[in-house]
């Protein structure tokens, strides 16, 4: 996913599906970068650690997924979660990030349908003064189980990166990050027919036509140069790639300081994942950003014209406040929060996951969106900044169960008999 975000993007999935996205194939290990990649010491995707998932259980009624929500999908009662949450920190960041999603809880109209804003109030009272030693019993309190669809989830992961970077063009440093130009336009297709509301477009006027904006080919080769538009530069133009990919990142500074930026912005173009595009060419394996990374640097080439062909591009501000943001418009929590679709998640709810690797089980938050993030039970989970962030992202390909947890009595509303 949003940081700030397109939403904050999956890394493996965007690297590796087109926007709307798939089931994304398992990444294997791959071999470290053949340098270290600038501002981060080179990282191998962390190993798995094993887990049982626990079982989903039996959907009493399928439901045809008319209108693309949670509840036309079907929501089935799950099974009582006091022994399936557990304690210790995973729980305790999912409730410091659940406090401060309450307040977007509240007043924002949940377009899963699963929820009204009235229902959040006693978990979020609950919530602003509970002790975070006990979130745990939090959760296993306030919030009953339900099973949308299937269940069946698969989890990808994000992070921010780091990266080398300068505020002003210096030898080293001359890969142009860009603010968002001025005559980049959005426009609302549904103020234009009923039969367009929720799309939107992007792009330029020209003379009196309304036109696609340039694509990163145009824009790395210079059409948008001496407009005073550059907000940094990078000095490795793969990382930069990269961190276009997760929306958000942190540049390290000659100086030793650090300036953080976040999205503001996409110039309209589909996002194309070049991960799929080289392992169907057979230019790689097993599609881990190592080993993506690892071709790109030694066809450097071929390599530019392959992260040409994904044609989006994305601009930035800087950040000078707490984040990365996400899709609540609040800062997301490393280990703690989850993108995921709001059509069949409420932002801002807990969710609990039980997969196949120990890392990415158990309670998170739906605090953000992302392009390839998309359909039930389909979740990006962010594990902040770093080495250790970038191993477990990287490399993040998990696989289970899914229960959204609910406040006490509003899934009586919902759940099929």
């Amino acid at each position: 996913m949003s940081v700030g975000r397109k939403a904050v993007a999956p890394f493996a999935a965007l690297l590796l599906s087109a926007c709307a996205g798939g089931v994304i194939p398992p990444s294997a290990n791959g071999p470290a970068p053949t340098r270290p990649p600038s501002g981060e010491s080179a990282t191998r995707p962390v190993p798995a650690t094993p887990r049982l998932p626990v079982p989903v259980t039996p959907a009493v009624t399928p439901a045809p997924d008319a209108s693309g929500t949670a509840v036309a999908l079907g929501v089935t009662r799950g099974p009582d979660i006091a022994s399936l949450i557990p304690s210790g920190e995973r729980s305790r960041l999912a409730l410091q990030a659940f406090r401060i999603s309450c307040p977007s809880l509240m007043r924002r109209t949940d377009q899963s349908g699963l929820t009204r804003g009235s229902d959040w109030n006693n978990a979020c009272a609950a919530a602003s003064s509970w002790p975070e030693a006990s979130a745990s019993e939090f959760f296993s309190r306030y919030f009953e189980p339900v099973q949308i669809g299937d269940g069946t989830t698969f989890v990808t992961g994000y992070y921010e990166p780091e990266i080398s970077g300068s505020r002003t063009r210096q030898p080293g440093y001359d890969v142009p990050i860009y603010r968002r130009p001025t005559d980049l336009i959005e426009v609302d297709l549904g103020q234009f027919s009923d039969s367009l509301k929720g799309r939107n477009i992007r792009g330029k006027v020209n003379g009196t036509k309304f036109v696609p904006y340039d694509d990163r080919s145009q824009i790395v080769t210079g059409s948008l140069a001496g407009r005073g538009l550059e907000l940094a530069w990078a000095a490795d133009p793969i990382e930069f790639f990269f961190l276009q990919v997760q929306g958000s990142g942190r540049l390290n500074l000659p100086d030793g300081g650090v300036m953080r930026i976040g999205y503001d912005g996409q110039n309209g173009r589909d996002y194309t994942g070049i991960g799929k595009l080289m392992k169907d060419r057979g230019l790689i394996k097993a599609g881990s950003m190592q080993d993506i990374m690892q071709y790109l640097r030694a066809n450097p080439v071929e390599g530019a014209a392959i992260m040409n062909e994904n044609k989006s591009f994305v601009f930035f501000r800087e950040l000078t406040g707490a984040g990365p943001l996400g899709a609540l418009g609040i800062p997301v929590t490393p280990e703690a929060t989850v993108a995921a679709d709001p059509k069949y998640i409420p932002l801002g709810a807990p969710v609990l996951l039980s997969l196949d690797r120990a890392e990415p089980a158990g309670v998170w938050i739906a605090q953000d969106t992302g392009g390839a993030i998309k359909g039930a039970n389909r979740f990006d989970s962010f594990w902040g900044a770093g080495a250790r962030a970038r191993g477990i992202a990287g490399g993040m390909s998990a696989r289970g169960s899914a229960l959204v947890l609910l406040p006490i009595g509003s899934a009586a509303r919902l759940a099929r008999p």
